[in-house]
Formats: C-alpha cells, sequence, structure tokens
C-alpha cells in the first residue's frame, strides 16, 4: 500500500487550527496573565462602541477594546478594572452584520464585577451599546446557554453571520480545582429595529 503523506500547508493547518480553537475557549474566565497585552478603553472611531448599558441589573460601563494576546488568547478586561466590559475588536463592530462579542468578568479577587448578575438577565431584556459618536444601538436578548470550556460554543459565538447580533460572555459557576471557572455564561442579543 503507498504511503500517504500531507503537504506543508495541509500539516500546518492540521496543526495549528485546534490550537487556535482552543486558544479562543479562554476567554473571560483568567484573570490575565503575564505577557498579556494591555486593553485599550477609547474607541479609536465614531463607529466603535464605547458604553454598554443593561438596564434590568444595573450594568452601564465603558467599553474597553480587546484584541489578543501574544499567545493567541482573547482578551479579557484587567482584574484591576473588573467593573468595565470589554469588545473584542476581532469580531464584528456592533450594529455591522456579524456577531460582535463584549467580554466582562463574573467577579475577581477584588469582588463582583461588571457581569455578576448577567445569568439574571431575562430572554427580551434589553442591551444597549453606545457608539463613540454618541449613537445607541438597541439590541434585545434572544437566550442564553451555559458551556464547559471544552463545549464552548465557538462558531456559535465568535463565527460568521449575516445578523446583526451581541454576545455577552463570561464565567460562570465559580473557580474550579484549578481556581478558573471551568464553564461560560453566553448571552446572545440581536440588533432591534
Amino acid at each position: 500500500m503507498p504511503r500517504r503523506t500531507l503537504s506543508v500547508p495541509a500539516l500546518a493547518a492540521a496543526l495549528i487550527l485546534p490550537a487556535a480553537l482552543a486558544a479562543v475557549l479562554l476567554t473571560a474566565c483568567s484573570s490575565g496573565t503575564a505577557g498579556s497585552t494591555a486593553a485599550s478603553g477609547t474607541p479609536a472611531s465614531p463607529e466603535e462602541p464605547a458604553r454598554l448599558s443593561i438596564p434590568s441589573i444595573g450594568v452601564d460601563s465603558a467599553l474597553l477594546r480587546l484584541g489578543r494576546n501574544g499567545d493567541g488568547t482573547v482578551q479579557v478586561p484587567p482584574p484591576e478594572k473588573g467593573m468595565a466590559a470589554g469588545w473584542y475588536t476581532g469580531g464584528a463592530v456592533p450594529g455591522e452584520p456579524g456577531a460582535a462579542v463584549v467580554i466582562g468578568h463574573d467577579g475577581t479577587r477584588e469582588g463582583r464585577s461588571v457581569f455578576h448578575d448577567l445569568e439574571k438577565v431575562d430572554e427580551g431584556a434589553a442591551v444597549e451599546v453606545r457608539r463613540g459618536d454618541g449613537k445607541v444601538l438597541r439590541f434585545s436578548v434572544t437566550g442564553k446557554e451555559t458551556a464547559g470550556k471544552s463545549a464552548f460554543p465557538v462558531q456559535k459565538v465568535y463565527g460568521p453571520t449575516k445578523e446583526r447580533v451581541l454576545r455577552l460572555v463570561t464565567c460562570a459557576d465559580g473557580p474550579g480545582a484549578n481556581g478558573h471557572p471551568g464553564k461560560n455564561l453566553i448571552v446572545y442579543a440581536a440588533l432591534t429595529p
């Protein structure tokens, strides 16, 4: 039987893709790591989000700009800014087609954080995003789910969509054996006309 070999690009894709997906799973449940890149706090353009409000649970937060760390993981707000949420700049801009992702802590060593009460948000609840130019975009919660790290719905949260949607991501179920929560809470919302 002839021996099958993979081309270098195919082999690289086979090795890198699982690692990249695993890196995306590490979202919103770490307290920051050495070597992480600092999140910035102001919109780079008028269309970018500046604030997030969820009136039903009393959230009114400035939005930090979050990217990726050097190891490929998605940045989270620094623990000392636990009451601030962050917009992941690798996703859609809120209000544009695609999934805009906002990440916030449930709690840090300093105590309660911005998304501490996110599990109390019900379907139909209002979520408002204020852009850098002052325009307010209104979203309505369409659902929520809790997922373990190994079953994180990467495509559903970060994947492409033609809809104008918002994903709010935080930790769930308290710290596990390694000191970090083993689950994420994801709240899904859609832009209202």
